[in-house]
């Protein structure tokens, strides 16, 4: 099973990617997603130093700190490349921006469970502001499925599930934000690459330097690109001669499909389909395979047949007492735009809803409680001390402790599946 992890901007353990949206994960990655990992600045207002907080600067200090470093990232960029013209205009208005390290280090306190997240994601006016949108723009939107083999809706569902059809795509300056986090931030060397990249972008003329604004963690636009996927990915759709992503619905849609295309997209396959598990299903199954073969363990689809896939996996985000899917390559193409199950799996139900096809009829576990960070950092130190080794405790529900946590289900005579409790807490502290 596919571990379920939560977004972009953007969305695991014991070692979650970055997302290409800047997630709030620990490590690296694109990814963007969307999440929260320790937050512990290096210099600035509160480093933990040895169990000490670190005395603050003085404004000005810090001001003239930000400065220096701003001078000798300058003279950095002008030896990449960058022009004396675009330094100039780029980056003699950059200023530090404590918001943006105050987002860095926020940790929300409970995990948001997946059937919040797509009660959100996938609800009626989303649906029908993209059912709007679709009709809206659907000459672009076919051209770009003829183009890319990306089906419209999938393109209009991750633009609804990015920026809101780009009602919230951001107001924060990508320069200040990753020239802050570069100073500042948890990850100062993505951020500086990704400054630099920034730069780049309105070098080549596809942006202004004010009109370069998004997220607070620097994903830009409509489709919540990050610079460096902005000059990987970003597609000028309407033959303008620049990649707009701020104000070119045709640059947002070919950028989108093109994005899912590189990331291996399957035309003429459907993202998967839910499914019913036969009682004897081992849920500690990790593997991708084809329809065949689960269809010989008895997976059957809730509505219809099976799609043909040549590999799948079977994914149950809520564990045994949920829904369960059967997801093929296009997918895992979505969780490569954000890695988090919860994400695609938005995409793909917000997608399969604005063409009119079934939402997702099994039930969620909405009884469960869930668990907060501190709740995830005990399981885990529990875990640790019965013996199943899932590395630290950072309150991060990844693969690791999934696993581990698997390993006691099945010491325990509970079904294998890998889904976090308040029940199965106290079961460990009981041990």
């Amino acid at each position: 099973m596919l571990p379920f992890t939560k977004k972009l901007p953007t969305a695991q353990p014991d070692a979650r990617p970055a997302l290409h949206q800047g997630s709030l994960a620990r490590a690296a990655l694109l990814g963007l997603l969307l999440t929260a990992g320790s937050a512990q600045a290096a210099t600035g207002l509160m480093a933990e130093v040895d169990g000490q907080a670190a005395p603050q600067p003085e404004a000005g200090e810090h001001h003239a700190s930000f400065e220096a470093w701003l001078g000798e990232f300058r003279r950095y960029a002008a030896s990449q490349g960058v022009s004396e013209r675009t330094l100039t205009r780029a980056l003699d208005g950059v200023r530090f921006r404590e918001k943006v390290i105050e987002h860095d280090r926020y940790q929300p306190e409970f995990v948001r469970p997946i059937w919040q997240y797509l009660d959100t994601a996938v609800s009626s006016t989303r649906v029908n502001t993209g059912r709007e949108k679709l009709e809206a723009h659907r000459d672009t939107a076919r051209e770009m499925e003829r183009r890319y083999g990306v089906p419209a809706e999938v393109i209009v569902a991750i633009w609804g599930i990015e920026s809101n059809y780009g009602s919230h795509f951001g107001n924060f300056s990508t320069l200040d934000s990753f020239a802050t986090l570069a100073f500042e931030g948890r990850r100062r060397d993505f951020a500086r690459e990704e400054l630099l990249a920034a730069l780049k972008i309105i070098d080549a003329g596809d942006i202004a330097a004010d009109d370069m604004v998004g997220s607070w963690a620097g994903a830009m636009g409509h489709t919540q690109f990050i610079p460096t996927s902005f000059v990987a990915y970003a597609v000028d759709g309407d033959d303008d001669g620049h990649r707009n992503i701020w104000d070119s619905i045709p640059d947002v849609m070919a950028s989108t499909a093109n994005y899912l295309k590189r990331a291996n997209w399957q035309a003429g396959q459907p993202w998967g389909t839910e499914v019913r598990l036969p009682e004897s299903f081992d849920y500690a199954q990790t593997e991708r395979l084809s329809t065949v073969e689960w269809r010989s363990q008895g997976v059957s689809a809730v509505e219809g047949t099976l799609p043909d896939f040549s590999s799948a996996a079977v994914i149950v985000p809520a564990g045994a007492q949920g829904p369960a899917f059967l997801v093929g390559p296009n997918f895992h193409s979505i969780l490569r735009y954000n890695n988090a199950t919860s994400y695609a799996l938005a995409v793909a139900k917000l997608s399969d809803a604005i063409v009119g096809r079934a939402g997702i009829s099994q039930s969620w576990p909405r009884e469960e409680a869930p668990l907060t960070r501190d709740d995830v950092k005990a399981l885990q130190q529990q875990l640790n001390r019965a013996g199943y080794d899932v590395g630290g405790a950072d309150g991060i529900m990844g693969p690791n402790t999934r696993l581990g946590l698997r390993e006691f289900q099945r010491s325990q005579g509970l079904t294998p599946d890998g889904f976090a409790t308040q029940s199965l807490l106290k079961r460990l502290k009981n041990i």
